[in-house]
């Protein structure tokens, strides 16, 4: 990710290379501007089997605009097994390779501030792989921020990947050792809300919906990058709001306003939003992409912040709904912190649909810091436990780690220290 130089417009194929609307938008933090004017993504796509990267992205409308220098595909096209070390080995025997990819990327940026990493924590390759990366990038980039999307699997259900504990606690021990922030994606929540305000409330989900919300989650984070405010408007000033302390660097997302999906395909507006309408929203525990069930009762916000989309908001609003909340005490905080509610204001982009079109006119993400991730840490190491006390399906791990026991153990010591972390931050009982 590099920080802009200088304002100009969004990235597509067709779009002039000059804003004509009064918007500062800053598109080369997250594109460059080929010879021939195109935008193009600071963006590599890795997998290890080709169906998504071929069927969902270079076959849809936006897969010219990605650098083909930039793609790995393997050519056994086998995948990584749902195993972890198959994933991380794979990486590691074309190490050169990804690394040029990063190098090139890394030297195009004027003044390279970071790195996101969107994977998953319980297949083989976006666990692998993505731990592999992790470790390398911050070797070779120690000084650079490393903020990673991480999709987490269902934990109140059975899993077609029998081995996902396995995957997902070797991950999690990269993400708390290597990663700056990690913005939690749970699957569990993911196909809830899918289900019941995207989908239409019938209960059923599609991978595009999911897709949506997620796209739509990140959108949203990045967009005090990109349209910039007073505050709030790089990576390291993100992190400063949010991590007062490193270890607890595992973010919760909630957003609001959802699109439903009409009958023909188009978005319905289903409310009239106002700032203290979505600040509201933002605080429901259904709104949060994290699975809030099992919620401890002294679970408090450790920071949070709002990041509120809209044209002409008017501040008088911004501050008496503030104001409501504290009174009110709809976001309780850890005593440490007792005042880490914070605001950033950023513009919508110039591209979007107009409210007319079907489009809210205030938009709201909260980017929080919160204690009841220890529950979410909590559950895949229960899982984890389970599964290890038997040594259930420890083979492919036994056959491709040197020593397998070792590093389940290192690593089951490392999540459980971020847990007790976030439960120390909290109130005692009688608080």
């Amino acid at each position: 990710m590099d920080p802009p130089t200088s304002p100009s417009t969004a990235a597509s194929d067709s779009l002039p290379s000059v804003n004509p609307l009064p918007i500062v938008d800053r598109k080369d933090v997250f594109f460059y501007q080929a010879d021939d004017t195109r935008y193009v993504p600071r963006a590599i796509l890795l997998d290890l089997e080709p169906k998504v990267i071929n069927a969902s992205i270079l076959q849809s409308p936006y897969g010219r605009m990605f650098n083909p220098e930039n793609i790995y595909i393997s050519p056994e096209g086998a995948g990584a097994g749902n195993i972890w070390p198959a994933g991380y080995q794979a990486a590691e025997s074309i190490a050169d390779d990804l690394i040029d990819m990063l190098d090139r990327e890394a030297e195009g940026a004027e003044s390279l501030e970071g790195f996101m990493l969107v994977h998953s924590i319980a297949g083989g390759t976006g666990s692998g792989m993505g731990s592999f990366l992790l470790e390398r990038i911050n070797e070779r980039y120690p000084k650079k921020l490393i903020q990673t999307y991480s999709v987490f699997p269902p934990t109140n259900q059975a899993s077609d990947v029998v081995v996902q504990p396995y995957n997902a606690l070797l991950t999690l021990q990269r993400l708390a050792t290597y990663a700056d922030s990690t913005v939690v994606i749970d699957n569990n929540a993911l196909n809830r809300i899918a289900a019941e305000v995207v989908g239409g409330g019938d209960g059923s989900t599609s991978f595009d919906q999911l897709n949506q919300l997620v796209s739509t989650v990140m959108a949203a984070t990045t967009a005090p990058l990109r349209f910039p405010g007073y505050m709030h408007n790089d990576l390291a000033s993100l992190h400063a709001a949010l991590i007062p302390y490193p270890k607890c660097h595992f973010l919760m997302t909630a957003y609001t306003p959802f699109a439903r999906q009409g009958t023909n395909g188009s978005s319905q507006l289903v409310r009239k939003t106002t700032v203290l309408d979505v600040m509201r929203r933002l605080l429901q525990p259904k709104n949060r992409m994290v699975n809030h069930t099992g919620q401890s009762s002294r679970s408090r916000y450790i920071a949070l912040l709002n990041i509120i989309q809209g044209d002409d908001i008017d501040p008088t609003d911004i501050h008496k709904s503030l104001l409501r909340i504290r009174e009110r005490q709809l976001a309780p905080f850890i005593p440490s912190c007792p005042t880490s509610l914070q605001l950033s204001l950023t513009k919508r982009s110039s591209y979007l649909s107009t409210p007319a079109n079907g489009t809210n006119t205030i938009s709201g993400l909260m980017l929080a810091n919160h204690t009841s991730m220890a529950g979410c840490l909590q559950r895949i190491l229960d899982q984890f436990d389970r599964l290890y006390k038997r040594k259930a399906f420890v083979d492919p791990f036994k056959r491709l780690l040197d020593d397998y026991e070792a590093e389940f153990d290192h690593a089951r010591s490392v999540v459980a220290d971020v847990v007790r972390e976030y439960e120390s931050l909290e109130p005692d009982e009688d608080y």
